[in-house]
């Protein structure tokens, strides 16, 4: 099933601005033509109209059986004749048949008995005298074929061919006004929408930059709201609430646990105590080791605690006399499971490194307890330093398959399911090492067993 990609605000605002600007263009246009009809019915507008007995002449003029020139009693014609008292026009065609009616106007008869010269004509009395001319004088085809008429200018349009007219005069509107128009408009909305939104979200792309800062080892951030858009303000100040719950949340984790370690000391510590007044055995062993563990385990806690809510407590450290001390207090524990014990620093001292002693020895037990427990009870527990700033431990026994390096130091990941312990040493010893600025990982040994290291930064090592 394929996820479907966000739409684009943008692009979404443009084309709805397009949509209305087009229909509020069109709106206006519409509305003007009715106010115009309105205006016209009413009589404000006038409804003089020059051709208007043409019209019907030209609708009205057929032929008989004879191929005589005849009229037909259309209701047009019926209601120009009503209206028009003096009615008056002369109809002919190319073959000399001739109709007419009513008398022409002496200052027109000339031209009435000359139209075999005058092909069309706008007749005034004078320039400019009247609103409508006194005469018409237009070819037309008709039922009857070709015909020429010359008639006068009375009457008014009809509602009918007022409507009639409406449609050729919408679309030719709508292709001459409504979509250059909108075109333009659609241009202008498309070059200047993105830059008024990205200009009104540059504050919501800052608090998604402090957004991509947040992190569980910063805490107490809080995402700008100077800039954001009004409309989006409540989702910024309710994402900044939900922050400040998790952060007392994550305080009454951390508490938990500081606490529940406190807790434990006292009865390790006198779990350990018994535990060594016990006779030597193999069972015995195994129970030291479960204590030790369970021991550094609560120091790891503590340590996290304190190191999270204090970093500025770390100090220039020589990493080999961390590493020797470890080496030194495990080494009786690694005897008595089976293994021996190396020690392997490149130089016996100025290894230094910058970190707190007490969490760092605490994770550094934690690998050597980690190979006792995991090495096979074989072989030779192996605990290097280095000059380019790492500690190492490496062990004989089965190895960390490749496919499961990474897995190792997330918390509760076990190897072996059933196996001893809870699966968080590793992730403490990484989450220590990420305090320190540095980070835990699975390396090549020289021998096939597992090999876990301690980097730290190369910076802080040079300037230690």
């Amino acid at each position: 099933m394929s996820l479907l990609r966000p739409r684009s605000l943008r692009w979404r605002l443009v084309g709805r601005l397009v949509l209305l600007q087009g229909i509020v263009l069109t709106g206006l246009i519409l509305l003007t033509v009715l106010s115009v009809a309105v205006l016209w019915r009413t009589g404000v507008l006038g409804t003089e109209y020059e051709a208007s007995t043409m019209d019907a002449l030209r609708d009205s003029v057929a032929r008989d059986a004879s191929g005589n020139l005849v009229l037909n009693d259309t209701a047009e014609l019926a209601a120009l004749r009503a209206e028009v008292a003096n009615l008056w026009f002369v109809i002919r065609d190319e073959s000399g048949h001739r109709l007419s009616q009513g008398e022409v106007p002496p200052q027109l008869k000339p031209i009435a008995d000359a139209l075999d010269h005058v092909s069309s004509a706008r007749l005034e009395w004078s320039l400019g005298e009247a609103p409508l001319p006194a005469g018409l004088v237009r070819w037309h085809d008709t039922v009857a074929g070709r015909v020429q008429i010359m008639t006068g200018t009375q009457g008014n349009i009809s509602i009918r061919r007022l409507v009639a007219a409406a449609p050729p005069l919408a679309l030719n509107v709508i292709l001459n006004v409504i979509l250059p128009v909108t075109g333009i408009m659609a241009l202008a909305t498309l070059a200047a929408t993105p830059f008024v939104i990205r200009r009104a979200m540059t504050g919501l792309g800052d608090a998604a930059a402090q957004a991509e800062q947040i992190d569980i080892d910063r805490r107490g951030v809080q995402l700008s709201t100077q800039d954001v858009p009004l409309e989006i303000a409540p989702l910024v100040k309710a994402i900044n609430d939900a922050l400040e719950r998790l952060d007392k949340g994550y305080e009454r984790h951390k508490r938990f646990l500081a606490d529940a370690a406190h807790e434990l000391r006292t009865p390790i510590a006198i779990l350990t105590t018994r535990l060594s007044s016990l006779p030597a055995s193999a069972e015995k062993t195994q129970l030291l080791e479960d204590a030790t563990r369970l021991t550094v385990l609560t120091g790891q806690l503590l340590d996290l605690q304190r190191l999270d809510q204090h970093p500025e407590q770390l100090a220039p450290i020589d990493l080999v006399g961390v590493a020797r001390r470890v080496v030194l207090d495990l080494a009786p524990l690694a005897f008595a499971a089976g293994y021996e014990m190396a020690f392997e620093p490149e130089q016996d001292a100025g290894v230094m490194a910058r970190g707190d002693q007490t969490s760092l020895e605490r994770a550094l037990t934690n690998l050597v307890q980690n190979a006792i427990d995991h090495g096979g009870r074989r072989g030779t527990i192996t605990v290097r330093v280095a000059r380019a700033g790492w500690i190492e431990v490496c062990d004989d026994g089965d190895g960390i398959p490749p496919n499961e390096r990474e897995q190792v130091f997330e918390p509760f990941h076990r190897l072996k399911q059933g196996g001893r312990g809870a699966g968080l040493g590793l992730d403490l010893v990484q989450r220590i090492m990420h305090l320190h600025g540095g980070y835990a990982e699975v390396a090549d040994g020289p021998s096939r067993g597992a090999c876990l290291r301690m980097v730290f930064p190369k910076a802080a090592t040079a300037s230690a």
